[in-house]
């Protein structure tokens, strides 16, 4: 009676046994980056109709993406241009500030999409005889209403989450221009001074904008310090430097002198 009356309700031991099912497939997807319903099967003495019932509620949760025979770790996403918006608004418009200042009537101005490029717009909404190529469709709105500023539209797919076009429209379209000055955003920068964005489409686009202009500057705030996004942006000679909003860290800074990139403190020192 003792050892009925101490073991587990069959319901509890069920709970326990798919816990640790869970924990294991996500353990196995953080070290692979994918499993497979055949494999998680085996390995864990379940039917496979019991680990697609576990993959399709992780799925549901968004932990992970059904694939094929099994399931993948989902992307990395970036926030919506919304929530980046109201992040750091300060520091970004700085920045914005700092970067208007290089910017000369007369120029051809290459603007990327992101929160941190558009304060780089909202300050140009007083130049003259400027003519300003983007991709992004709430900077292209912004300027296209200041009578000294001509805007030009990249053209290709619609990204909703970046309010922006990418894609080989876009990508082509670059290669119709004689930019003056690309004032680039980034996903993230390693801590060895590498630019970095969340998806192969995003960086390729992006180091074809540093390429059809004469000098580059990269926008990012100190949020994108040491940031972890995955695809690596190939950098091209004629890179200027950054603009920022705080002192970027030692060993990222050490990178970005040894690569010749000036440092621009909005509001402090180059």
């Amino acid at each position: 009676m003792a050892d009925n009356l101490s073991a587990p309700p069959a319901a509890l031991l069920n709970r326990r046994l798919a816990v640790g099912r869970i924990d294991y497939i996500l353990q196995s997807l953080d070290a692979s980056g994918s499993v497979s319903v055949a494999d998680m099967s085996a390995t864990l003495g379940v039917s496979r109709e019991t680990i697609r019932r576990d993959l399709k509620a992780l799925a549901e949760q968004g932990r992970l993406s059904l694939v094929h025979g099994g399931a993948a770790r989902r992307p990395l996403a970036e926030p919506s241009l919304a929530a980046r918006e109201a992040a750091n608004a300060g520091g970004k418009a700085a920045i914005g500030e700092a970067a208007a200042r290089l910017v000369a009537n007369g120029m051809v101005v290459l603007i990327d999409s992101g929160s941190t490029t558009w304060g780089l717009a909202a300050s140009l909404v007083n130049h003259s005889d400027l003519t300003v190529i983007t991709n992004s469709l709430p900077i292209a709105m912004l300027l296209c209403r200041s009578p000294g500023v001509k805007v030009i539209m990249l053209g290709g797919d619609i990204e909703p989450n970046d309010e922006a076009a990418f894609g080989v429209e876009t990508m082509a379209a670059l290669a119709h221009f004689r930019v003056d000055l690309v004032f680039l955003g980034v996903g993230g920068i390693s801590p060895e001074g590498e630019f970095t964005d969340y998806s192969r489409l995003a960086a390729e686009q992006r180091h074809l904008m540093m390429k059809s202009g004469k000098e580059v500057y990269v926008l990012a705030d100190h949020s994108k310090f040491e940031r972890g996004t995955p695809v690596r942006i190939a950098p091209v000679p004629h890179i200027a430097g950054l603009i920022v909003d705080a002192p970027p860290p030692a060993r990222m800074a050490r990178a970005f002198a040894q690569n010749q990139w000036r440092v621009v403190v909005a509001g402090g020192q180059s």
